[in-house]
């Protein structure tokens, strides 16, 4: 069982990863009404045809505060800030990785990460109601430069390129067992080629089996990644 600190916050290993649960969070719902509101736990609705387009993935909430010191690093490069809120079985945030290069406790409940351009995060949302759950999502961003186009994702600001989104606690766990592999082959998920990640969206849309990412197809992308940079 993995014990969370402020907002959620689990410890995190050498990658930025942290511990899986596969459990779904527990919610004061009514076993009986559940069933009502099952058609809120959308299956996948951005996946059919890899058509992530701009559309929000939630309807509340609203974008961190950005001031001047927080907003760039010192060498003028544009962070991207994410907000998580952990309020124990009803709205529950987290990172399954990410390496932040900066954080900010906005109160008990709530702090932003903030990411430089490039970087790749993961990002898990969950909230219910009296009725039961109404939200498992889990995203795989990375965060984009200046003038870079990117999708609008809510407490994600400014957004980023969307690399695999699903929905529904089913599909979350499936990406946490394909992310829990990657780290047992000794892969820092955080380095990944990002063309991965929508592989295995991709797969996940046709109801598929991804395909592995083996340390040789990580290292062919580490190479690649040296030219090109």
């Amino acid at each position: 069982m993995m014990q969370h600190g402020l907002s959620g916050t689990a410890g995190l290993g050498r990658s930025g990863t942290r511990s899986s649960d596969y459990r779904e969070p527990e919610s004061p719902a009514n076993p009986q009404k559940s069933a009502l509101n099952f058609a809120l736990n959308y299956p996948n609705k951005e996946s059919f045809g890899f058509l992530l387009t701009s559309e929000r993935l939630w309807t509340d909430g609203a974008s961190p505060p950005r001031g001047p010191a927080e907003t760039t690093l010192s060498d003028g490069l544009l962070l991207t800030h994410v907000t998580l809120v952990w309020r124990e079985g009803q709205r529950e945030d987290w990172l399954k990785f990410g390496k932040p290069v900066a954080e900010r406790i906005v109160s008990r409940s709530e702090r932003i990460e903030s990411y430089a351009a490039g970087q790749v995060f993961a990002l898990v949302r969950w909230a219910s109601n009296d009725y039961g759950t109404v939200r498992s999502t889990l995203d795989i961003v990375r965060a984009v430069r200046v003038g870079e186009p990117c999708t609008r994702i809510m407490q994600v600001d400014p957004g980023g390129e969307l690399l695999l989104s699903v929905h529904g606690w089913p599909k979350v766990t499936q990406v946490f067992r394909l992310i829990d592999a990657i780290e047992a082959a000794g892969i820092d998920p955080c380095e990944v080629a990002p063309d991965h990640w929508r592989h295995v969206h991709n797969r996940m849309a046709g109801r598929e089996v991804p395909r592995d990412y083996s340390p040789a197809r990580h290292r062919a992308w580490l190479q690649r990644k040296a030219l090109l940079s």
